[in-house]
């Protein structure tokens, strides 16, 4: 089937974000005396709250409290961008130029809340390159279910088999391969394991190897 539109997780993959969600999961953790690692804080990338908060009380025990740790997270992260802003993945640009430029439609697929994620990519001068932008909080399950990327390609006037899906996490592969998307891994903090494997059209070294990846 011919591929028409493209989907792309945010974090990590168009703006180089992933790095400090990790960085200030850890931090609020160990402001609350639980000693997340970097293992811990990788396991839980672009999963919705309640997965998240499962998988961490199943590591540190029912005492972790979720929702204190994630306000600590998002205040020490906002304080932190408020410093020092956002910058987006090498290649951000140029890729979704060449994307718009050649016809394809665009939808970003984010677990980051909508307000915030439409700030960040606005920041950086990217915003006005994607045509719907989805986030987990419209969906009613977050990666690794694949419901948001089920809606993205809706929203496009798409099938999710006419849509290519650029993620860099495990938990955002299984969504967006369980949704029929062909997807294409950008790794970031981490690189394909022999499991996520089979679940890839394609890795890609860096955003503009996508084009020659996809065969756009």
């Amino acid at each position: 089937m011919k591929i028409k539109g493209i989907i792309s997780d945010m974090d990590g993959v168009i703006l180089d974000t992933e790095k400090l969600y990790v960085r200030f999961w850890r931090e609020a953790a160990s402001f609350y005396g639980f000693p997340m690692t970097l293992d811990h804080a990788l396991g839980i990338r672009s999963l919705s709250g309640k997965l998240a908060e499962d998988k961490l009380q199943g590591w540190f025990g029912k005492e972790f409290d979720y929702n204190a740790v994630r306000q600590k997270r998002v205040e020490l992260m906002d304080e932190f961008v408020e410093q020092n802003g956002i910058e987006p993945k090498p290649g951000a640009k140029a890729l979704l130029s060449y994307i718009k430029d050649n016809g394809y439609a665009l939808a970003l697929a984010t677990a980051t809340p909508d307000e915030r994620a439409q700030r960040y990519l606005k920041s950086v001068g990217l915003f006005g390159y994607f045509d719907q932008i989805v986030s987990a909080r419209g969906v009613e399950r977050g990666k690794p279910a694949p419901d948001i990327y089920l809606c993205a390609a809706k929203r496009l006037g798409l099938e999710p088999e006419e849509c290519i899906a650029l993620e860099d996490s495990q938990n955002g592969i299984i969504s967006a391969n369980t949704a029929g998307c062909k997807t294409i891994m950008v790794p970031d903090l981490d690189q394909p394991t022999e499991e996520i494997l089979p679940l890839l059209f394609g890795v890609a070294n860096g955003l503009e190897d996508v084009i020659n990846v996809g065969n756009l």
